[in-house]
């Protein structure tokens, strides 16, 4: 299984929110770049890039900080966050990022995600963000009425790279995942589906990759120092 640190841009520094309310938020370090260094160095060979501000704002903000993060490290980078046109889309991409997390326009716009999928063949990915099975959108301001399986299971058979699927509840909270849920989505369809949201101990990297899923994303807790990101890709097994 791999494992994606996570790097949370808001105004040029690295943060953390709770359950994506950008009212309850920690900032870990004013120089995301450094922290980039830091996690490739204990041996992460992938980043979790978001840029917060992009996905309240609808368009790249933290665009520097990004191509900063991309020149200074030989990992490949995803990133998610305001992903919504094909300009914006060729415009991470010329920057150097690997491949691009789209929620919002997925949900609004399925013909347009679609296109773009056949576009870009594997370079986009699904990110599916649920709030009791549901899907949010705009920054997670919103709460669609669609679920999150439908989701998954209309674009299953374009040429996604993968989903990053995100419990919100769990997301900063350090509770755990919620395992059944993630196990069920990649159940449901023959993508990779990377979990996100709650990891915080050995234990809960281990029960993932018992599942197995593709990957997990794991942010508060490698900041925080509970949970070791050695120990996480020795218990991945991703070597």
């Amino acid at each position: 299984m791999e494992i994606w640190p996570a790097i949370d841009l808001r105004g040029g520094r690295c943060v953390r929110l709770e359950q994506g309310r950008y009212d309850r938020q920690t900032v870990f370090d004013d120089d995301p770049v450094r922290m980039a260094r830091h996690w490739v160095a204990q041996g992460a060979k992938r980043l979790h890039l978001v840029d917060l501000d992009g996905a309240r704002e609808g368009r790249p903000v933290n665009l520097a900080t990004v191509e900063a993060i991309v020149r200074a490290v030989e990992v490949p980078c995803q990133l998610g966050g305001g992903i919504r046109s094909e300009e914006t889309i060729r415009r991470w991409l010329a920057a150097g990022v690997h491949r691009l997390v789209i929620g919002t326009l997925a949900v609004n716009k399925p013909e347009w995600f679609g296109r773009m999928c056949r576009t870009f063949p594997g370079r986009l990915v699904l990110g599916i963000d649920a709030r009791g099975g549901r899907v949010a959108t705009n920054g997670w301001l919103q709460t669609s009425r669609q679920s999150a399986l439908e989701l998954a299971r209309r674009f299953a058979g374009e040429p996604v790279a993968a989903i990053v699927y995100t419990d919100i509840a769990a997301d900063g909270m350090m509770r755990g995942p919620n395992v059944e849920a993630m196990a069920e989505m990649q159940a449901a369809v023959e993508l990779p589906v990377v979990a996100s949201g709650g990891v915080s101990t050995v234990d809960d990297v281990a029960r993932l990759a018992a599942v197995p899923m593709a990957g997990c994303v794991i942010g508060r807790a490698l900041y925080e120092g509970v949970l070791s990101l050695s120990e996480a890709l020795r218990v991945a097994g991703d070597r």
